[in-house]
């Protein structure tokens, strides 16, 4: 399987994650599968059906993280040297030029992409477009409402 771009921050979000399914929410759903048992006839228990359906969401969650970690490439940005480059981890800051909006987003990897907090994913139009500029550069994105135009005021490796 090929590597899989990850920042350190992403990296470390998704081993807490995966932490905190293993120390917490399998503990708490075998417990109440235990419980589950106890009450009886398993063919017409809600509880326990529940309880094992919640269980194998986790188990596959916690495959999932496990798979995500291990084919991992973690990328620390802050040793990039790009020379002001747009590469992957870089955060970028832009101002739409039609409307003089500005917007800063950082360049991740897809499990940590979060527009909300500023984080596209590197498959993204608006990254695809920005990697391997420099600032200065004007960049077209094709977005779902046309095109529009950016120009890239600022590069960062923070």
């Amino acid at each position: 399987m090929t590597k899989v771009p990850l920042t350190v921050r992403g990296a470390q979000k998704l081993r807490e994650e995966l932490q905190e399914l293993k120390a917490v929410a399998r503990p708490r759903i075998i417990a109440a599968i235990a419980e589950a048992r106890a009450h009886g006839d398993l063919k017409e228990n809600a509880e326990y059906h529940a309880a094992r359906e919640q269980q194998s969401f986790i188990e596959g969650r916690i495959a999932d993280l496990e798979s995500k970690l291990s084919n991992a490439q973690i990328i620390d940005v802050t040793t990039l040297t790009a020379n002001g480059k747009v590469v992957f981890g870089a955060t970028v800051d832009l101002v739409e030029e039609d409307s003089g909006d500005e917007v800063t987003y950082q360049i991740v990897g897809e499990d940590e992409a979060d527009i909300k907090a500023g984080l596209i994913s590197f498959k993204s139009p608006i990254a695809r477009a920005l990697v391997g500029k420099h600032e200065g550069d004007v960049v077209t994105v094709e977005a779902p409402g046309g095109a529009r135009q950016y120009e890239i005021v600022a590069v960062k490796y923070i």
